[in-house]
């Protein structure tokens, strides 16, 4: 009892809260108490469909500033992009035109939903809300502890200017509230709180913000290129597409030296001399039933559309856009060599393209001992059929 009476006697009056059993109660409790008051809250155990209309809560305008935030975010981006495209680095790439919208899209809409999200949680923290606050005077509370666990608490704010203890008490009472009771703000509580508000809060805040932002600055700009730690960043080195002294048309960036070759790779003997490739290169795979699947499908995949599915030279591609590719059963490709037939697909003849980026050398060779058994099938021997 002496308690209470310091508590009303030394502390501020905060609010003033009644108990209700069941949903109903305070739904009846929630719409009576909006027609008088502006300042209050209603606390439930779980979710009360119903209780955003009963206690007339419009909508909200916090997805009007989402929206708001994350739009401006985006035409800034947007903006940026061109400026960037169009006037600082205008380039092409892969024949795209220099502001290539639908490539942008996809960041447009990430930097709309980040910088929405992120500005409304902050939003809803600093404004809304005023978090964080572990001072608040409902905290630790008889009325909150069964608010969240089974009943329906009605908590009207003296701040409310329609707020009299007196009517508020008779308010609450009348609607059938349970154990009515004042809530205090605790005066030492309050001084030893968190808030966004307390002005020691934002400076050590903002001098831990700042103190990580200058450690990471100079480790990530200063401490890590430090010798012997510079990570190759200083030698002599041309930079790509920077201008150069050194070769005469400027450029830093040179193609390959004439017969520059791949690390691992061989190149082809013979490649102007299809006749010495014919006598000096034999098909290096056996003829196995893998090698002639392997063979059917690529041949089927890339050369039948010319050639025809059995090497007849029945192209499938349209005679007025596309010459038919010559048959494979004629009498000249049936007596050239395997390795004349890899030197065609490999170089290309006539009108016929290199496949040498389309087959393997492997897949090349298997193409030709299923061309091998084309011919077979169509010119069987004496001794194919015994």
């Amino acid at each position: 009892m002496s308690s209470s009476m310091d508590n009303s006697m030394n502390n501020k009056l905060y609010a003033l809260t009644g108990l209700f059993d069941t949903p109903d109660e305070i739904m009846h409790a929630a719409e009576t108490a909006s027609k008088k008051y502006r300042k209050y809250d209603v606390h439930t155990p779980f979710p009360v469909h119903g209780m955003d209309d009963a206690m007339g809560l419009g909508e909200s305008p916090i997805g009007w500033v989402t929206i708001l935030i994350g739009g401006t975010c985006m035409l800034l981006m947007l903006g940026f992009i061109a400026w960037v495209s169009l006037v600082d680095y205008p380039n092409i790439w892969a024949g795209k035109p220099y502001f290539n919208l639908p490539g942008y899209i996809p960041i447009l809409f990430e930097v709309t939903v980040l910088t929405g999200a992120v500005s409304t949680v902050i939003i809803m923290f600093t404004i809304a809300c005023g978090l964080p606050r572990n001072n608040h005077p409902l905290h630790d509370t008889p009325y909150m502890q069964r608010t969240s666990d089974d009943k329906f608490g009605l908590c009207l704010e003296a701040e409310d200017e329609a707020f009299d203890e007196g009517s508020a008490r008779e308010l609450l009472t009348s609607l059938g509230a349970k154990s009515i009771a004042p809530v205090y703000f605790d005066a030492s509580e309050a001084k030893s709180g968190l808030s966004l508000a307390n002005p020691w809060f934002l400076g050590f805040g903002g001098a831990v913000a700042l103190g990580v932002s200058v450690f990471i600055y100079v480790t990530f700009n200063y401490m890590v290129f430090e010798a012997p730690f510079n990570w190759m960043s200083v030698q002599p080195k041309l930079a790509e597409q920077a201008p150069s002294d050194i070769f005469a048309d400027g450029r830093s960036m040179q193609k390959p030296v004439e017969g520059t070759i791949s690390r691992g790779y061989i190149p082809e003997a013979f490649e102007k001399d299809p006749e010495a490739m014919a006598k000096y290169v034999v098909n290096p795979l056996p003829v196995t039933q893998d090698v002639l699947t392997l063979g059917k499908e690529k041949f089927e995949s890339r050369c039948s559309a010319c050639h025809g599915n059995y090497g007849n030279g029945d192209s499938r591609l349209p005679a007025d856009a596309y010459p038919a590719g010559p048959s494979l059963h004629s009498p000249k490709v049936a007596e050239w060599k395997d390795g004349h037939i890899y030197h065609v697909i490999t170089y290309g003849q006539n009108v016929m393209p290199s496949y040498a980026k389309q087959l393997t050398k492997d897949e090349r060779w298997a193409v030709i001992h299923y061309i091998r058994a084309l011919q077979r099938s169509q010119n069987p021997k004496e001794t194919d059929l015994k």
